[in-house]
């Protein structure tokens, strides 16, 4: 196990800087998450502590050692890859050991590797098979594999699931959390899939452009976004955004009461999640259903409020409407959240 930090890190592909002085601490035994939508730079990060980029410029240290010079084989890291990159003629065996036999590695000691990996990835009767032979997810868990057994400081994960169907990603995250727990390895995993960050995550990274727009736990995320970018990518179906105006400590929506706020007086933003929504006659947000998803357990009920704005709220299953009905939802006020012109969270 080991701790990884990264040092005033920037990347620049020719004259586009694609990573702006990333400053970033993973304590030992940590599962720390990347997540934000594709081209924010996520997995540039992730392959420059591989070292399959190159740092324009900054350090990174791996357990208190400057490695940005060493090569990928020196840093004590093990990657997996989106893509599995199996050796299509060598059967799981030769696959989870063929990086010690290239390393020149003891016979003995591969075999012992190798099955430790087996048995604690539920691999031991596959090992004759070749990866034609293997579903999505039996593939992931051979390519986990070949990482486990070079033993690593330091495990790096570029969206690994996204290959899967989402039942098979559902199965895999709670694998892999697995692994977490039984190995205590310090891990560094990148998504765009911001459930997969939440329930997986000591830790999670919020990033946008090449720049870090929020660290936090999972629950300090969903809780206290520090602006709305962040509110709306995390938490899952999205923050409901709606304008409003502030007016005496008081959020107005189409001239009703919500919440108070700091937010001096003028126009703002409020943030629903559609979970803190209930049914209210005496609430704040009434409008016309356009949708109505029933699910079984809960339903999600698309309203299109009297000044055309859209909110979606995640009701209880026993809940029954159909478009064209009025609704009228109300929130308790410790659940809105307001933000500024700026879109940076307003503390109320």
């Amino acid at each position: 196990m080991a701790t990884l930090e990264l040092r005033g890190v920037e990347k620049f592909f020719g004259t586009t800087q694609v990573i702006h002085d990333m400053n970033l601490s993973v304590a030992d035994g940590e599962l720390v998450v990347f997540v934000g939508p594709s081209g924010c730079g996520k997995s540039t990060l992730l392959r420059m502590i591989a070292g399959l980029e190159t740092l324009s410029s900054g350090e990174i240290h791996i357990d208190g050692r400057r490695v940005d010079y060493q090569p990928p084989s020196r840093r004590g890291i093990a990657m997996v890859f989106q893509s599995y990159a199996l050796y299509p003629h060598k059967d799981v065996r030769g696959n989870l050991g063929f990086s010690l036999k290239h390393d020149k590695v003891e016979k003995s000691e591969i075999d012992r590797r190798v099955n430790i990996a087996a048995d604690i990835l539920g691999l031991q009767d596959l090992m004759s098979r070749k990866p034609r032979e293997l579903s999505g997810g039996q593939r992931q868990r051979v390519a986990i594999g070949r990482a486990i057994v070079r033993e690593p400081k330091v495990f790096l994960f570029d969206e690994p699931l996204s290959n899967l169907d989402a039942a098979l990603r559902v199965h895999m995250r709670v694998e892999i959390l697995k692994l977490h727990q039984r190995l205590q390895n310090t891990m560094v995993y990148v998504t765009h899939d911001q459930v997969e960050a939440m329930t997986l995550a000591d830790r999670i990274v919020v990033f946008r452009a090449g720049r870090v727009e929020q660290t936090g736990t999972p629950l300090e995320l969903y809780r206290t976004p520090a602006n709305r970018f962040v509110a709306g990518f995390i938490g899952s179906p999205a923050m409901n955004f709606l304008n409003i105006t502030c007016k005496h400590g008081t959020v107005l929506l189409a001239e009703r009461s919500v919440c108070q706020s700091t937010h001096p007086d003028g126009e703002a933003t409020l943030g629903v999640r559609p979970e803190h929504l209930q049914v209210d006659e005496s609430g704040p947000f009434s409008g016309e259903v356009s949708v109505f998803e029933h699910l079984g357990g809960e339903a999600f009920v698309h309203l299109t409020l009297s000044d055309g704005q859209e909110l979606v709220a995640r009701l209880d299953g026993e809940h029954r409407f159909k478009p064209g009905d009025t609704c009228t939802l109300g929130i308790a006020a410790e659940k809105c959240h307001v933000f500024n012109q700026a879109g940076l969270r307003v503390d109320r």
